[in-house]
């Protein structure tokens, strides 16, 4: 008998258009009857979170709780062992036991594995091999879910869906989108703008990155994916380092910190670049030149550091409804992976 690949959701890039748009379906499907879908009856779910987690850890317990089953939060070196996830690695260190185990013995105990790990922010060529989740992936037995990495997408899903929301249809071409950098204390995750470019794109929206300089530009795969979708899918994309032009006629504008990946893992040349640019602020002067867009950004956000609040506090800004479109759209997809085993 031929076996079937096991299906993850490690990014929405390895998931059709129509798959997608499948989730999407069944998430507001969800939102109308929350507790209407019992695909996890008698089902458990480990929750592994190498990082801090708020809207994350909430809405995936309740979901699995909402759809009939039981979910494990663990924490690597806290209360569980650390994990090691080299091969051929002595461990004589603080590493317990290796990812080998790990997975394989999870996969005897649950039915679907979620997977939280942030790069190190020591070596980009490094980190941007998703080692925690790709090694998860590997050798789990069951299916394993992204809660962000290095990208993040079950927060994709859950932005196009409050879009999809507002806007009152499921299709998104000829939106402009406005993808901007904020300033930030501290160099933050590419992840929720690897995500947010490459779903926007995906939906045929017309999408401008807009950074402070050619240094903040995200990483060539993530830049190569908006390419693929935008020839698959139609739509534009655009890299600008002008404010303003990039606003005027903007539908949406969805905002977010990352650090420049030229300095990562060396962090103290990039600051007074990153310092230079607290202007780029989404305020109501900005949001005065779009096409009476909306605003949305994945939380959490300093106030008055990333957005004001005036901004947030409009009934223009859709970020609490995109929060809460984690918990159906997680729902979604822990329903349509559900019975697969390897």
């Amino acid at each position: 008998m031929k076996q079937v690949p096991l299906r993850h959701f490690l990014n929405t890039q390895d998931w059709s258009r129509a798959e997608l748009d499948a989730v999407l379906s069944l998430a507001a499907a969800c939102k109308q009857q929350p507790l209407g879908l019992r695909k996890l009856e008698g089902k458990s779910v480990a929750l592994v979170f190498f990082n801090p987690s708020m809207r994350t850890r909430t809405s995936f317990e309740i979901g699995t709780f909402q759809l009939g089953g039981h979910a494990v939060i663990l924490q690597p070196g806290k209360d569980a062992w650390p994990i090691e996830f080299d091969l051929g690695t002595v461990m004589d260190g603080e590493s317990e036991e290796h990812i080998a185990e790990v997975a394989r013995v999870l996969s005897r105990y649950v039915d679907l594995i979620g997977v939280r790990a942030f790069p190190k922010f020591v070596d980009w060529s490094v980190d941007r091999q998703d080692r925690v989740l790709a090694s998860f992936a590997a050798y789990s037995s069951v299916p394993v879910i992204n809660m962000e990495t290095i990208t993040h997408p079950c927060q994709e899903l859950a932005h196009i869906l409050a879009l999809q929301e507002h806007f009152g249809t499921n299709d998104l071409r000829g939106k402009k989108y406005v993808l901007t950098w904020t300033y930030h204390p501290k160099p933050l995750n590419t992840a929720v703008a690897n995500s947010a470019l490459t779903i926007a794109t995906r939906m045929g929206m017309d999408v401008t990155l807009l950074c402070p300089t050619p240094e903040y530009v995200l990483d060539e795969r993530y830049m190569q994916w908006a390419a693929q979708n935008v020839a698959d899918n139609g739509g534009s994309l655009h890299v600008s380092h002008d404010i303003e032009s990039a606003y005027r006629g903007a539908d949406v504008v969805y905002a977010k910190s990352w650090g420049a990946l030229p300095y990562f893992g060396n962090w103290a040349p990039e600051k007074p670049i990153r310092d230079q640019y607290k202007h780029f602020i989404v305020d109501e002067a900005k949001m005065a030149l779009t096409n009476d867009g909306v605003f949305s950004h994945c939380l959490p956000l300093r106030r008055n550091v990333k957005a004001t609040d005036a901004v947030m506090d409009s009934p223009r800004c859709i970020a609490i409804d995109e929060a809460e479109n984690r918990l159906h759209v997680q729902k979604a997809v822990m329903a349509s992976l559900i019975g697969q085993r390897r």
